[in-house]
């Protein structure tokens, strides 16, 4: 049985919810989302908060279930809150430029890299070796952070390429004489 489902999903006033013929939408300031929810699965809505309901006995130990409740508060903090993921570019020469709708990048080769970013991911860059996005969709934005990071994934002897923030690359001595 799972305890991550048990839990109900806590939602704010200026969110709308509603749960019509198997399918979850939310409606928020960021923007709004819909999700279809197995059929062994009901969704209940209070004023305050949302619920994951099994429809039967049986159904409590299907794994699903959990995955389904934390799919539902991804998307309850995405169009009321949103998600951030940040870049760094460490390199030298390595830079990123915004230049119209696309994501120009400088990473070392003997072209740019132009980045057609997705409706849903907003693109900014406040240097010239960060990139910030942000989104309401977090399967979205890690998908993009996840495909802008593989042009150049960081390298372990110096360090150079493209990092989340938040991410430690192990260092390894290299060689010696």
């Amino acid at each position: 049985m799972s305890r991550i489902a048990k839990n109900s999903i806590k939602i704010n006033n200026d969110t709308n919810c509603s749960f019509e013929k198997g399918i979850f939408f939310a409606k928020g300031k960021l923007g709004e989302m819909q999700i279809p929810i197995k059929s062994n699965f009901s969704v209940e809505i209070t004023n305050d908060s949302i619920k994951v309901i099994p429809k039967s006995e049986n159904d409590k130990k299907d794994p699903n279930w959990g995955t389904i409740r934390s799919l539902l508060s991804n998307i309850i903090i995405g169009v009321t809150e949103g998600f951030t993921k940040t870049l760094e570019l460490n390199g030298t020469g390595y830079r990123a430029s915004i230049p119209g709708s696309k994501l120009k990048l400088q990473l070392g080769y003997s072209h740019d890299i132009d980045f057609d970013v997705p409706k849903e991911v907003k693109i900014e860059c406040p240097k010239q070796n960060i990139i910030k996005l942000t989104s309401f969709d977090k399967e979205k934005l890690g998908e993009a952070a996840a495909k802008i990071r593989s042009f150049r994934k960081p390298e372990p002897f110096k360090g150079k390429g493209i990092k989340y923030s938040n991410e430690f690359i192990f260092r390894k001595e290299g060689k010696k004489k």
